[in-house]
């Protein structure tokens, strides 16, 4: 319905109406700074989507600036739609992850979906085609009903947009612990394949050039997303249904496909997605980023509800849109590829020489403001932090020794976080476009590329109970396993994207998690010469008055450079020895078993040595190029024991393992110390790999024998330990998650 007639200016500021939109009093005098004037209505609305949280970043800033974001493969960093790393032989690979939190917490099948549209079109406004899709899921415990409806419905809103606009969703994580009960997260990443020369930016450049509008119409759904995105859920969310976008994957198809014709034609000069904050974001950043400004005439934009307002059509933020800049007089050619893919297309404006957005409706100046307040001079607030109290409570009574090592197997291969994600990656589509080399289930997907002998390995990480105890060393092994687990598949990990998800950033605690998890993300990726080339922050994650733990999710790609590198987890040849390189220490802290036992997650959490880590992962791309390793994969949640069955399950072969150790049986296998990767050779080959560590730094042993019979068996200083047969794990493993979700 058309909304009543809006405020005057004296209105909103006597009223303090901005407060709504969640301006405070200070900057609502900035924006009367920038204008000279009191805003109208439309205006107030313009600078409060864009100087929101997830527009300008106002409160993670001065931490992002810290980030490394260069290198000598990096083509675009932050600032685009995604960003790009060259690749060779002209080719270059585009990626990014963002978030969709808050809509799918109160709409998850069409807050999932829409996430998954939006990371698209941010991959393919690049001029890329996308090639894959990854997600990293939160929720809490599926004990509860709740969280089970949830995490069923993210999963086909994600299954569903994906499966239909034909783009392959190849891996991910997914993680379930209490503290994301009330505020799940959702975030998704897309990776794109393109020629350099193709590479296109959000540049409203040439003055006189015209703004064309390609996609879906405008309807009211989306209307202040982006606020909502900046402000923690509560019950009253649930009143704000209609800030979720609905999405349109036939229609998504459409526009890729168009789009990816369109970047071919020399009259496009820039292009940009509709994304967060629709036709004000495109818009205004397109034209602050060329110096230019943007004139537009509301009337013209495609409306599929009647009496919009231009506060209404500028905020809204339907699905399936583009904004173009054309050479001028050659519109024609851009309108007909747009009717040739049956996309709706409009000429609403052009590119003018002074810095302003102004928009007319009806024959009227409905705003009128400066494109880089707009775009670029939101406020910066350098927020107070101090570590949070809960660092210092005490540790759960409990003796990890006295733990049956067998029956903690057992129970650990069930938990939902550890256990096989069949059930979910099973409805995604994961083989369309046949370039799927490693399908979900390994360390990292890998998908060839085409006309040549190389292939990209991807994947998503983060343990947050770690970032939780230890928010700079979590932070940094969250890079790290993203990075080993490419190296595992046999790529060189190249670049990241993340996805900072955090509680209230006022909250000085929480704040202080952000700084030290992103300077443990900064020491990584400058050890392992990965830079940050683009990500989203996700903050006001939590629920009366609750934050979930620090969780910076690190999507990594990284480069197969000879297809015959591959390497996956499941054991391959019975008779081939079973190596672990690095060392394991007793780190119980944050891990599986402690949770499982005592409900807690407290204590010192595993700690990373950045240096080390790069050695154990160049000597495992070293082993892997030379052809000796027949499998490999890093040990994570649930330790050694976990990482040899999942290994044995994936390849559906026993294994005998027998260690020599001073640690506690329970504390040997379960432990989840950092920087550990057991590797299949030949048997042949295992003294040379052992040698070849020792002489690179790294502890390497020959832990026991991959079998032919369907067992695991464990000994331990020359006893017996367990004897299980793997169809029992696997039945664990495999049975968890539907078992959960039947209960």
């Amino acid at each position: 319905m058309p909304q009543s007639k809006e405020p005057t200016p004296q209105q909103i500021q006597d009223q303090r109406l901005y407060t709504q939109m969640g301006m405070t009093d200070a900057e609502f005098e900035m924006v009367q700074d920038h204008l000279g004037r009191l805003p109208n209505y439309t205006e107030l609305g313009l600078f409060s989507v864009m100087w929101s949280e997830h527009c300008s970043y106002k409160n993670s800033k001065p931490v992002l600036r810290r980030f490394p974001t260069e290198g000598d493969h990096v083509l675009q960093g932050p600032g685009e739609g995604a960003g790009i790393v060259d690749i060779g032989d002209g080719q270059a690979v585009v990626f990014k992850m963002e978030s969709h939190n808050h809509p799918s917490a109160i709409e998850p099948y069409q807050g999932a979906a829409t996430g998954v549209g939006g990371i698209l079109r941010d991959v393919f406004s690049m001029g890329a085609r996308p090639i894959a899709l990854l997600n990293s899921l939160r929720f809490g415990p599926l004990s509860e009903p709740r969280v089970k409806y949830l995490f069923e419905e993210v999963v086909a809103g994600i299954a569903g947009y994906g499966n239909c606009v034909g783009v392959p969703t190849v891996g991910g994580d997914v993680y379930f612990d209490p503290c994301y009960t009330g505020n799940p997260l959702v975030n998704a990443m897309c990776v794109g394949l393109i020629d350099q020369k193709d590479i296109k930016k959000g540049l409203a450049v040439g003055v006189g050039n015209s703004v064309i509008y390609v996609g879906a119409s405008t309807g009211r759904d989306g209307i202040h997303g982006a606020t909502f995105a900046s402000e923690e859920l509560s019950d009253a969310s649930e009143e704000k249904r209609p800030a979720v976008q609905v999405g349109d994957p036939f229609m998504e198809k459409l526009l890729l496909e168009a789009c990816l014709e369109l970047i071919h034609c020399d009259a496009l000069k820039g292009i940009q997605d509709m994304g967060a904050a629709g036709l004000v974001s495109s818009s205004s950043e397109m034209a602050s980023k060329a110096g230019n400004g943007i004139e537009m005439d509301l009337d013209k934009v495609p409306q599929r509800e009647t009496q919009m307002t231009p506060y209404e059509m500028m905020l809204s933020e339907s699905q399936e849109r583009m904004l173009l800049v054309v050479e001028k007089g050659r519109e024609a050619e851009i309108l007909a590829i747009c009717e040739k893919f049956g996309l709706s297309a409009a000429i609403i404006g052009k590119v003018i020489a002074e810095k302003r957005l102004c928009l007319w409706h009806k024959g009227q100046v409905a705003a009128d403001v400066p494109v880089d307040a707009l775009a670029e001079e939101a406020p910066v607030y350098n927020n107070p932090s101090s570590r949070p109290r809960y660092m210092d409570q005490p540790v759960p009574d409990w003796n990890p020794a006295a733990e049956d090592p067998e029956q903690a197997l057992r129970d650990l291969l069930r938990e939902p976080t550890v256990a096989s994600k069949r059930w979910v990656y099973d409805q995604y589509d994961h083989m369309v476009r046949t370039n799927t080399v490693v399908a979900p289930g390994s360390d990292a997907a890998v998908l060839r590329i085409r006309g040549t002998n190389k292939a990209l390995a991807m994947t998503s990480d983060c343990n947050s109970r770690y970032v939780y105890l230890d928010p700079k060393s979590g932070g940094a092994a969250a890079v790290a396993e993203a990075a080993r687990n490419v190296v595992c598949s046999g790529g060189k990990p190249l670049a990241i994207t993340d996805c900072l998800n955090y509680g209230r950033p006022e909250n000085p605690e929480v704040f202080w998690q952000l700084e030290q998890s992103a300077e443990g993300i900064r020491e990584a990726c400058l050890a392992l010469q990965t830079p940050v080339i683009s990500g989203n922050v996700s903050l006001y994650n939590e629920r009366q008055g609750t934050a979930i733990y620090p969780t910076p999710m690190i999507g990594l790609v990284g480069l197969v450079e000879d297809l015959e590198h591959i390497t996956t987890q499941g054991f391959k040849k019975a008779g081939s020895a079973v190596l672990l390189l690095g060392e394991t220490r007793a780190e119980l802290g944050g891990s599986q078993l402690q949770y499982l036992r005592t409900g807690a997650n407290a204590g010192r959490a595993p700690q990373l040595d950045v240096e080390f880590e790069r050695k154990l992962q160049d000597l495992t791309l070293e082993l892997i190029r030379s052809g000796r390793v027949l499998a490999a994969h890093d040990t994570s949640e649930g330790g050694l024991g976990v990482a040899a069955a999942e290994m044995a399950i994936s390849g559906g072969r026993g294994v005998y393992l027998s260690l020599t150790t001073d640690l506690p049986v329970p504390v040997a296998m379960f432990s989840e110390s950092h920087s550990r990767i057991l590797l299949e050779v030949s048997a042949e080959a295992a003294q040379s790999v052992v040698d070849q560590a020792a002489a690179a730094g790294v502890p390497a042993a020959v832990l026991g024998t991959v079998m032919q019979n369907g067992d695991f068996s464990l000994d331990v200083n020359g006893e017996r330990v367990w004897n299980v047969a793997l169809d029992t794990l696997r039945e664990l493993w495999e049975g968890a998650i539907p078992c959960a979700l039947t209960r």
